[in-house]
């Protein structure tokens, strides 16, 4: 086939205006996810917090926000949320307030108004607030959701016939049934069933242990002054010790069919730590933040301790024992280990609550492949605003983003996924929220 001068023009113009539609279209920025963070703002109508959203664009992680939000979080004082059923649904816990309108929940002073607020989640990352339920506990204060999406647990503080909230002394109650005679004051886990048409949430009874009435209990108890708790494994584990301590570990087998707990052992773990302040999975191993260690290595007051999942829900020390946290920054809150299983990093939120914290960042340590071990990574640590409350990693892997209680930001930043280092971004990196944050999470579900 020949073509005339006049039609090699047309087809040269042609091949080239596709090449540069491809150009056009890789250079294309969309919205890989969107960034949720909960946050206190104390001059709102009816003292409720807001959940604010920001689009992240794929190409550069800026944070855009999303139309129609901040939405009021649907009580006081939001404290944890999470994103179950595909991303359809979002679920904050609000803790309410004490009876001085404050946001410190004790269980001499435990706050009122708690709830759980459910949130439909739309085109464009917009949320409709739906329903609003209850746990059966006292200072509701961490919730988690499972993988399947269909169950979702909340950790209160104190259960309702503790002998720490009754004021009782020797008498048997839920936390002596279900723990031993010798345990008289508890926590609890509030559990739930999460319809996955409507996001509703239905109570699952304890089936092994029964009220006074005679009739299921509808909670289910753990270790009294609870921490944090984590689902790994086919166990929700609770870290818990004494009111200013997390020193023991306790194991619940969990139904991924039924969603049930179940004790199979009644003895507490120790630790061997001084103040844990979280437990978190990542990559089939929890991770112990233990705020107030042992000096470790390089002079750390902090440190981090993995451990493997063992029969009925015994941590097993990993090899090497704790890691120490960056010298340099203090009080860990938070870990994260990204979606590779390659890096982990501890976002660290200081001690300094005047809006400028030194000793607030994120620490990066690159995990061993065979043995699991964790080693600094060169050039850690990195910034981030002041009194940072969460960690979290966008559906790209290619950006890391904490919110800060502080000073009201977000901040985020590039992740080299040869090093793990954490770069600073193409653009402005931070950007102001609507109030002091509590918490974020990631919405990868963009349509």
């Amino acid at each position: 086939m020949k073509f005339t001068k006049f039609g090699k023009a047309v087809l040269i113009s042609a091949i080239s205006a596709v090449v540069a539609l491809s150009i056009t279209s890789c250079d294309e920025s969309y919205t890989v996810g969107y960034l949720y963070v909960t946050g206190t703002v104390t001059n709102q109508t009816g003292n409720n917090g807001i959940v604010s959203g920001y689009q992240i664009d794929h190409n550069t992680g800026r944070l855009v926000v999303v139309n129609g939000l901040p939405v009021a979080s649907g009580g006081s004082n939001p404290v944890r949320a999470v994103l179950i059923t595909g991303s359809r649904y979002l679920y904050v816990l609000n803790r309410g307030v004490n009876s001085s309108g404050g946001s410190t929940c004790t269980t001499a002073d435990p706050c009122q108004g708690s709830n759980i607020t459910e949130f439909a989640v739309g085109g464009d990352g917009i949320l409709t607030a739906q329903e609003t339920f209850f746990t059966q506990g006292i200072n509701p204060f961490r919730i988690i959701g499972d993988p399947t999406g269909n169950f979702l647990y909340v950790l209160d503080h104190d259960a309702p016939d503790s002998n720490s909230v009754t004021g009782s002394a020797g008498t048997t109650n839920s936390c002596s049934e279900a723990l031993g005679a010798a345990t008289t004051s508890c926590g609890d886990v509030t559990a739930f069933t999460v319809n996955q048409t409507t996001g509703r949430l239905s109570l699952i009874v304890n089936a092994q242990v029964t009220s006074a009435s005679g009739a299921a209990l509808p909670y289910f108890p753990v270790q009294a002054n609870p921490i944090d708790f984590s689902l790994i494994s086919g166990f929700v584990i609770t870290l818990a010790g004494t009111p200013a301590t997390g020193d023991t570990a306790f194991p619940y087998t969990y139904s991924t069919t039924t969603g049930q707990l179940t004790i199979n052992q009644n003895s507490t773990q120790p630790l061997g730590i001084s103040q844990g302040t979280a437990m978190v999975p990542g990559s089939g191993f929890l991770y112990v933040l233990d705020n107030e260690g042992t000096l470790v290595n390089n002079g750390s007051a902090s440190q981090i301790l993995p451990f493997s999942i063992g029969t009925n829900g015994a941590l097993q020390a990993q090899t090497g024992g704790a890691v120490p946290d960056d010298p340099t920054l203090a009080n860990p809150i938070y870990l994260l280990v990204e979606s590779k299983g390659k890096f982990l990093y501890v976002v660290n939120q200081g001690n300094d609550v005047q809006g400028t914290n030194p000793t607030s960042g994120i620490a990066g340590y690159v995990i061993d492949p065979t043995t699991h071990q964790l080693s600094f990574i060169a050039g850690e640590p990195y910034g981030t605003g002041a009194g940072p409350q969460c960690l979290v990693e966008d559906p790209s892997d290619q950006y890391i983003l904490s919110a800060d209680f502080d000073d009201s930001e977000a901040t985020y930043r590039v992740v080299d996924p040869n090093s793990g280092a954490l770069n600073n971004p193409r653009v402005t990196s931070q950007v102001t929220l609507q109030g002091p944050a509590t918490w974020c999470l990631i919405n990868g579900r963009t349509s």
